[in-house]
């Protein structure tokens, strides 16, 4: 399988992986996944939650019980 090291991510096989957006000062990053067929955009504050938005304006997050929404 084909591996890339790009400057904001890396290139894996059909994947995408880019740092869109981070701030050092509040602890949060925004990582793009992105294939020929969707992509998506993981949001990870400080505290390790997660929230992923797709491509079709979905927006899937992590409730307080570990379950997902």
């Amino acid at each position: 399988m084909k591996f890339e090291d790009r400057r904001f991510g890396f290139l894996y096989g059909p994947a995408e992986i880019t740092r869109i957006a981070s701030d050092d000062e509040k602890g949060w990053i925004v990582l793009g996944l992105k294939t020929a067929k969707t992509a998506v955009q993981i949001y990870v504050t400080k505290t390790g939650k997660v929230r992923v938005h797709t491509q079709g304006g979905h927006e899937w997050k992590e409730m307080s019980d570990g379950k997902a929404e």
